[in-house]
This record gives C-alpha cells, structure tokens and sequence, in this order.
C-alpha cells in the first residue's frame, strides 16, 4: 500500500485531475487486472494501445489512471495523472511502489545478441559459490538463490521486474545479474532501475522484425549503457567493432575485455576440445567445462564483472573453472555407439556460426556433421536463408525444419530457408517439416562418432503452433530416437 503521489516521485507529470492522495495497492498496466485500489498504467505497445482500455478500467473502479491522453470525461471517483511517456512512468512508479529494490542490492544487466543467458547464468552460479543471496533474471528462468521461478520474457515488465527484484531484498540478495532485452530497452521496462554495472557482449543480426534496421537494433542496444549512472562501470568486449559505439554517450566508468587485443581484461585460448577449454586469463591459466571460443567470451566477460565488483581475481579463475553452462547451451549427450548429439539454443546467423566453427575445431577428421535448424514464424525472416547457407557451410549433412512457426505456416518459413541453400549444396539438404520426424531422420543418417547439432530451441520444453504452446524437448527427443533406433 502507497499513497500515489510518493510513487509518482521521479516521473514527470503534466498533471492531476483529483486525489493525488488516494491509497494505491496494486499497480498494472493490464485492465483485466484493474480492481478497487488498483492504478492503471495506460501504456502504448506494438500490437495495442492501453489508452483504448482505459474505459474497462473505469468500469472496474480503478483507484487512479496514468495516461499520455485524458479521456474526454473523467470519472468524479478516479483520479487521473496525465505524462509524457507512459512507459517510462510505469517503470519509476513500479520502483517507488516496491520500495526501489534495485538501490539495495548490486543490480548487474547484461546486453547483447549472443551469449545473454550463459553470462548471467555464469554470474550467478560464480557469486553463489563465493558465498553471496543472489538473484537471476535470464530467458531460462529467474531465480532467487537456488529458488527458481520460471521465465516468460528475456526481461519481465516493469511491475514483476520490481516485484521480483523486491523479493530478492527480502530473501537477503546482495546481487542480481539480469538479461537486458533490445526490446525491455525501447519498451521502458527497466525505467527506474539502479544498475551498478553492465556488461555487453557483442551484436549481430537478430529482432529486425521488431526495430526494423539493424541501425535501430544498435540504438536500442546503446540506450542501456546511455541510461548508465556515474560510478557505474560499463563492461564492453572489444573484439565487437560495435563494442566502443555503445558507450559513446555513457556517464560509466568504461572497461574492455577481449581475446584479440591488448586491453584491461585479456584472454587467449590454449586448446579447444569436446572436454572443455584451456585458457591463460590475466596470465593464470585455467580449464573450464565450456566448450568453444564464444564461450571463452563468457567466461572473461563473467571474470571481469567479478573482478569490477572487487572479488578476488585468483578465487574467481578458481571458481569459473568448474562451472557449467545454462541448460540448451552446447548441451551435449553421447549415445550408445558414441553418437554425439549437441542442443543449441543458437538461432541467429552468427550464434548458429559460432556454434558450428566450434563444432569443426573439435571434432575429428572422420566425424560427419549433422546439422538440424529451423527458423521461427513471425520473426525476422531475412536471416532464414543466412541460417540454411551457415548450416551447409560447416555441415555434412543439414535438416530443414520446423521451429517455433507460431501463426506462418512452417512450408513458408521452409522455403525462405531454402533460398539460402546453394545449387553444390542442395544434395546433402533435406526438409523434414515435422521436428520430430526431423530429430529421427538425423538420428538414422549418424554412425558412430558422428556429430548430431540440434539449433535453435535450447532450453525450451514446447512448440509453439497457431497459437498453442505444445510440450517439446529438442533433448529429450534425441535420447528417445537413440534409444528407439539403438543407437
């Protein structure tokens, strides 16, 4: 419970029309959540406008209506606040009403195409081990601690973003290490929030649906560390060509990591095997489970951040050599006869590249490479033929098929794929629309030692069709088709 205008605090108003001391318990910007007592954001999204919902959530007596545009007549027992930006005004209110979680602890975010999920997992995994409460926010699940709470968004709304962040407080986290979408960033959803610090960890081709250019993409990226407090410090690879552009305009203390130039934070690859990395970290050398340069990235990315936050350089080394990845990140089983099967959550070009090279620097020269991909329906469809063409490039064999089609049919995401396929390559391509049957039939062309690359899904456990999420596990169906086929 609040009163409106202490969560108004911070939140530019051009005015009020009423009680600016009603009593607040709730805050939404869903009308069908609207109740006695409850303030009603009305915020303009992509698909629908909260000013079109502004007369249900009267109908439900909304305690008081935040609002870019008044209503023509206003309700005698409602009272209305008028701003500039509804977005930005959720997400400050959001933080005045829990209290300003994000000031009590050391809030981390992390932005980037690739390698989000596995950095924050990384982090927070590495902080728990050296004896700290802290929470997660990540595109597999948040957790408070060991306590998990699943994940629907990259980054939750502002109001459960808060709620959560709140909870974490009061569990007695001193750290958060959060994902930080391109989409959170342009929706205002971490308007509000304190972060203590930022790490990026490079940009390439993904979201044009929703930004529409890849410059706007890049923007959106950047307002994260514009928005950047001083005493905050801004953590950029600087093997991304990209990576200075991002704080151009930053009030953070600025530090760069990379593999290939000489900066703050420096790293080298020794060796690359399917057991796991060696690596020289700021002259100490290190084995890690992970697997693959990208994720030497990761793991230098996750050391400095350590290290910024003024934890023990050798400890830590000592601590991320015995970690493992986030789940559907190179996630690997070995059948029977020694097939490898590998799930991936890679579903961008330089993810699926990435995830490929490494494949090749592993495995032996006999080894055949299966690679399966799909690409997701009403999604950024200039990258489905980019998607095929890498496949082909670094496979023996390749599988077209079904992804996430959502509300496009999967024969029309399958023939954007195909375009990408070139004439030399169109022999060893198949399409397999039915992702099961896709699995099976790579599971039937493998021999021993083979290696079977299962893209795209990762950690999901569904399908999602017209609509109707349906229970789907890329790993789990791999170990029933080795087991079905005896392999």
């Amino acid at each position: 419970m609040a009163l409106l205008q202490n969560i108004l605090q911070g939140v530019e108003v051009l005015g009020i029309k009423g009680d600016g001391n009603v009593a607040i318990d709730a805050i939404t910007f869903d009308s069908r959540q609207v109740r006695e007592g409850v303030a009603f954001v009305a915020v303009r999204g992509v698909q629908t406008d909260g000013h079109d919902f502004i007369a249900k959530a009267e109908e439900a007596k909304a305690a008081a209506i935040i609002c870019e545009q008044l209503p023509e007549t206003l309700q005698p027992t409602i009272t209305y606040v008028q701003v500039p930006d509804s977005g930005d005004a959720l997400g400050k209110m959001a933080s005045a009403f829990y209290g300003h979680p994000s000031q009590k602890l050391h809030l981390v975010g992390v932005t980037g195409t690739n390698g989000k999920t596995t950095s924050v997992t990384l982090l927070h995994k590495l902080f728990r081990e050296l004896g700290y409460h802290v929470g997660m926010l990540s595109t597999v699940q948040n957790q408070i601690d060991e306590e998990i709470i699943p994940s629907t968004h990259t980054t939750p709304d502002a109001v459960k973003l808060n709620e959560l962040l709140a909870q974490m407080v009061k569990a007695g986290c001193t750290y958060c290490f959060m994902e930080v979408s391109s989409h959170a960033m342009v929706q205002k959803r971490v308007a509000g929030l304190q972060f203590s610090g930022g790490l990026f960890t490079n940009i390439t081709h993904d979201h044009l649906d929703y930004h529409q250019t890849f410059d706007e993409y890049i923007k959106a990226k950047k307002l994260f560390f514009d928005g950047m407090p001083k005493g905050a410090f801004a953590l950029i690879n600087a093997d991304d060509k990209r990576g200075p552009v991002m704080v151009q305009n930053t009030k953070a203390d600025v530090h760069y990591f990379a593999l290939r130039k000489a900066v703050e934070f420096k790293a080298r690859i020794i060796d690359n095997t399917i057991q796991g990395l060696h690596m020289e970290v700021d002259g100490h050398e290190i084995w890690c489970k992970l697997i693959g340069a990208f994720n030497a990235y990761n793991l230098l990315g996750a050391y400095a951040v350590a290290v910024l936050l003024d934890e023990d350089p050798v400890e830590t080394l000592t601590v991320l050599s015995n970690l493992s990845s986030a789940a559907g990140r190179f996630d690997y089983i070995v059948s029977d006869s020694q097939i490898t099967g590998i799930v991936d959550y890679a579903h961008t070009p330089d993810a699926l590249e990435n995830v490929l090279s490494t494949i090749q620097q592993i495995r032996i020269p006999t080894q055949k490479v299966i690679t399966l991909v799909g690409c997701g329906g009403n999604r950024d469809a200039a990258k489905r033929p980019l998607m095929a063409d890498i496949a082909c490039r670094y496979s023996d064999k390749v599988i077209l098929t079904s992804d996430n089609p959502r509300f496009e049919e999967p024969q029309a995401i399958l023939e954007d794929m195909q375009k990408g396929v070139k004439p030399l390559d169109f022999k060893k391509t198949l399409s397999v629309l039915d992702r099961k049957e896709a699995i099976k039939t790579a599971c039937m062309l493998a021999e021993p030692n083979d290696i079977i690359l299962v893209a795209g899904k990762g950690h999901e456990t569904y399908q999602e069709i017209k609509g109707v999420k349906y229970g789907f596990d890329d790993k789990q169906v791999l170990q029933e088709m080795f087991k079905q086929l005896g392999k």
